[in-house]
Formats: C-alpha cells, sequence, structure tokens
C-alpha cells in the first residue's frame, strides 16, 4: 500500500534521529581511545627524534622515565599556568597555536634524559608549518650544545606520495643529523633543503641537507617551517645557555632550564 507523504517524512525524521543519536553516543563512546591513540602517536614522534623505537616498546612508559615536559612563550619564559589554570605541555595543540599571533602562543619544551641524572640529553621542540597542499609539522631534537641536530621527525596532511610525502621517510629525516641550525658566526639560521637533488652529502655545509626532487614547495615549506620555530625557540635556548654556563664549572651542561 502506498504510505501518504506525511508517513514518508515522519518515518525519515525518527530515523534520523534515532541514528543521529546512535552515531552521537558512538562518537562520545569512543573519544577516549581516541585520544589515547592520539597522546600514543604523540609520544611516538616526540621519542622517534632521539631514540630508534621498536615493535612492542612499551611506550608510555619509556616517555614518563625519559621526558620531561615544560612550555615557554615567545620571550623565552616558562609558563606555568594561563588564567588560573596549569599548562601542560602535552595538551598544547601546536597546530592551533599556529593560527595564532606569534607572541600569543604557547610552545612545548620536550627534555630527553638518556640515564637517571638531571643532565638533559636533547632538546625536542615541536615545529609547525605549510606545506604544498595542506600543513606539515615534526619535531627537532637538538643536542645539549643546543646547536647540533640529534634527530628530527616529519609529517604532513596532504602531501604528494612520492614527491613532498617524502619528508616521512627516514631517509629524508637521516639528511638532517649532524647539521647545525647556527653558522659560523653564530648567527641562528636553522638548516636548509636546497633546490633539487644531487644524492651526494658531502657538497653540503653544516646548515644545508639534500633537497627533494619534483617537490620544491614542500622542501620549501620545510625550511621555512624550521626557520620560523627555531627563531621562536631561539629566546629560550638563550635562557638555557646563559644559566647553564653561570653555573661553576660547567661547560655547556645543560639541565634544569
Amino acid at each position: 500500500m502506498q504510505q501518504s507523504n506525511v508517513y514518508v517524512i515522519i518515518f525519515s525524521a525518527v530515523l534520523t534521529v534515532i541514528l543521529g543519536g546512535l552515531l552521537a553516543f558512538s562518537a562520545i563512546g569512543l573519544k577516549p581511545m581516541q585520544d589515547m591513540q592520539v597522546a600514543l602517536d604523540t609520544q611516538k614522534k616526540i621519542l622517534g627524534a632521539v631514540v630508534q623505537l621498536n615493535e612492542g616498546d612499551d611506550v608510555p612508559t619509556i616517555y614518563q622515565e625519559r621526558i620531561e615536559s615544560l612550555v615557554v612563550n615567545a620571550q623565552g619564559e616558562v609558563v606555568n599556568e594561563v588564567d588560573g589554570a596549569p599548562v601542560v605541555a602535552e595538551d598544547i595543540e601546536v597546530g592551533k597555536q599556529f593560527k595564532l599571533p606569534v607572541e600569543e602562543r604557547l610552545f612545548p619544551v620536550f627534555k630527553y634524559h638518556a640515564g637517571e641524572s638531571d643532565q638533559v640529553d636533547a632538546y625536542i621542540l615541536p615545529v609547525y608549518g605549510n606545506g604544498l597542499w595542506d600543513n606539515i609539522w615534526g619535531y627537532v631534537a637538538l643536542e645539549n650544545d643546543l646547536e647540533t641536530v640529534k634527530g628530527i621527525v616529519f609529517d604532513h596532511a596532504g602531501e604528494t606520495p612520492g614527491l613532498g610525502a617524502r619528508i616521512t621517510s627516514v631517509d629524508v629525516q637521516e639528511r638532517f643529523k649532524g647539521k647545525k641550525i647556527y653558522d659560523d658566526l653564530g648567527e641562528l639560521v636553522a638548516i636548509r633543503m636546497v633546490k633539487g637533488e644531487t644524492g651526494d652529502p658531502s657538497i653540503y655545509g653544516n646548515n644545508e641537507v639534500d633537497g627533494l626532487s619534483g617537490a620544491t614547495i614542500t622542501a620549501v615549506g620545510v625550511n621555512d617551517m624550521l626557520s620560523n620555530y627555531l627563531s621562536y625557540y631561539e629566546p629560550y635556548l638563550e635562557k638555557v645557555s646563559d644559566e647553564s654556563l653561570s653555573k661553576p664549572g660547567s661547560e655547556r651542561q645543560y639541565t634544569d632550564v
């Protein structure tokens, strides 16, 4: 029997409400699990900038034992709370901060301890920028001399497979290890991916790495991202250096700023 238009409209509306409710309930129920996965992925990337993680590693435990975190502002000052609420580095969404004026942003800092002492073996700094099609981001780990790259991790939202998306490959990320973010005059110049790709790392200086063939715009995005964010962190790095060198007998041993 043919149903009236009113019946069809009412049936469709009720079905929509029921399905919408089920989807909303599922989303709410799955959110804690999704948040845990996001946190785990972030921990893997932070640790991945300094150590090689293996399948089966207890990442949360390693992270808790080895990583100390804090938040700084554009002046390099440690920020413990905002509007009376405590600030946690792991809760800072760098992508959202990227949309704010630099002077209003919060910058997470992750300090890696290889052993049980207070000595910081690496400073891991999140970076964020624009690629060819969408945002790119990563983590730069500096040795405790605050100028040598210990490791680097990149990721992206939509770069071209086989071209710009290669920034996530181990081969490309390994190029940055051992490079310097300061030039011979002590000026912060970050690290630049050159235009083109030769495959010969020996021809590049301390502040250069091989480029990405066919992905010049992504490479430029990486260059801008590193240059911008390392300059944002420079006031904090200078405070760490000044504080550490002022300690008697200290020779670039950075610990607790």
